[in-house]
């Protein structure tokens, strides 16, 4: 899929005069990657840590379940719709270090927890978002960008922008997914059908409500999940232009504590850093990140200083 550019939307990427050439140093190498010996530890990839990350999702998952079957109150039910959509971003996070076989050290454990355990539960295909994923990173927004729709249409205005989350909230993104899902080949469906079979036969032994699973798993991933993955999203990305220099691909932001905790878990915050060496783990995204600072390549100019900021940026195009 290609994009035409339309008249009323322009690059939010940085001009030349915006970016510092500081590359090489005698740490860094042109492209931003850490030199041999400079970060001992740096692309080792933290297998006891990710295992406890993997069971740690679904312990937070199911304890929350329990402690709303418990108080059993709207209010505990309504409240899982926004933690489900946490908990379906660490999935979703999980998977993505799969993709990169960054999981685990042994890449057949790797890619079957992930295939198996971790993107059916997420109603996704991991093979597929494996090689859409790589096609990203080949060239971030050239013409064959997978996910152009999601990055494309910024600066979009403020009501724009809003039209777009309303329709996530409300499931109409995620109705489109699923019929991305029903037309997608039999194993893969297999594969989601049990993921969702085992949700629902859990959460239903966990709260003895049959609609457990439609409450706090396929609901919150039809509306709020939406919207917290495209705010994500193009918080990466969004009106970002291709090119060699992943400053001009890539926004750069200072993910908060409530950012880092309810909107990108795992570090997902450094996005840059990860674009620049795509062989680093996510729990050093951010020694990259301080690395990138320290060599003046990525700037304060560049930094958008919150999510909120990036996003009021994307809506207007006006930096404050």
């Amino acid at each position: 899929m290609t994009f035409t550019a339309q008249p009323h939307y322009r690059s939010l990427a940085p001009t030349a005069d915006q970016l510092s050439d500081v590359l090489p140093t005698d740490r860094l190498f042109a492209s931003g990657k850490v030199k041999p010996g400079t970060t001992p530890g740096l692309r080792d990839i933290p297998d006891g840590r990710n295992a406890v990350a993997f069971v740690s999702v679904y312990f937070q998952l199911f304890g929350a379940l329990v402690l709303a079957a418990r108080i059993d109150h709207p209010l505990g039910w309504l409240a899982m719709l926004i933690w489900s959509a946490r908990c379906l971003s660490m999935l979703n996070l999980l998977n993505h270090e799969a993709v990169h076989a960054l999981l685990f050290s042994n890449r057949r454990l790797n890619d079957t927890i992930a295939r198996y355990l971790l993107a059916p539960v997420a109603f996704t295909d991991f093979d597929g978002y494996r090689k859409a994923h790589l096609a990203h990173h080949k060239v971030e927004l050239g013409p064959d960008e997978p996910d152009v729709s999601m990055y494309a249409p910024y600066p979009s205005g403020r009501w724009r922008l809003a039209r777009r989350l309303g329709r996530d909230l409300v499931g109409i993104s995620g109705f489109k997914l699923l019929v991305g899902v029903s037309r997608a080949p039999m194993v893969i469906r297999r594969r989601i059908l049990l993921g969702q079979l085992a949700m629902f036969v859990i959460t239903y032994a966990v709260t003895g409500r049959w609609w457990a699973w439609l409450v706090v798993w396929f609901l919150p991933w039809l509306t709020t999940w939406q919207v917290t993955n495209r705010l994500r999203a193009i918080a990466e990305h969004g009106g970002m232009e291709a090119g060699n220099d992943r400053r001009v691909t890539t926004h750069v932001v200072t993910p908060g504590p409530m950012a880092g905790f309810m909107l990108a878990p795992y570090q997902a915050g450094y996005h840059l850093a990860h674009h620049v060496d795509t062989s680093v783990p996510w729990n050093k995204l951010r020694v990259l990140h301080a690395e990138l600072e320290r060599a003046g390549w990525i700037t304060a100019e560049l930094t958008h200083p919150s999510y909120r900021a990036l996003w009021r940026y994307l809506a207007t195009g006006q930096r404050r």
